[in-house]
């Protein structure tokens, strides 16, 4: 869209099934390089990421041509196949249906990103 400016700043947040503290920290660098590169390749711009063993969230510049629900849905089945080929857990793993999306303006990237 030539002459479409935006800024619109999602943190979106997802939890393991059942909250099952699964996440380890050996490989939940390698998990977030990947979920980076997901969101990279949808034409999104990771700006911080992060998580519990538990969960993750991450923050993201989007597009305004960007559908959240379908880029959610990318990353998390992605990232399912991801961890299970990788073997990272003994432990079936799954995400929990559903996630948390908030929005924020830019002058609370600073905090939020700390």
């Amino acid at each position: 869209m030539a002459g479409t400016y935006s800024q619109i700043y999602i943190q979106i947040i997802f939890a393991v099934r059942g909250r099952q503290s699964i996440i380890q920290t050996d490989w939940e660098e390698r998990l977030y390089r990947y979920i980076t590169g997901i969101v990279q390749n949808k034409g999104q711009k990771m700006l911080a990421i992060n998580g519990m063993p538990d969960h993750i969230h991450f923050l993201i510049g989007m597009r305004p041509s960007c559908c959240l629900s379908d880029l959610v849905r990318e990353v998390k089945k992605s990232t399912n196949d991801f961890i299970k080929e990788n073997k990272f857990t003994r432990f079936r793993f799954n995400w929990q249906e559903g996630y948390g999306a908030f929005s924020y303006n830019h002058s609370q990237l600073d905090w939020i990103i700390a």
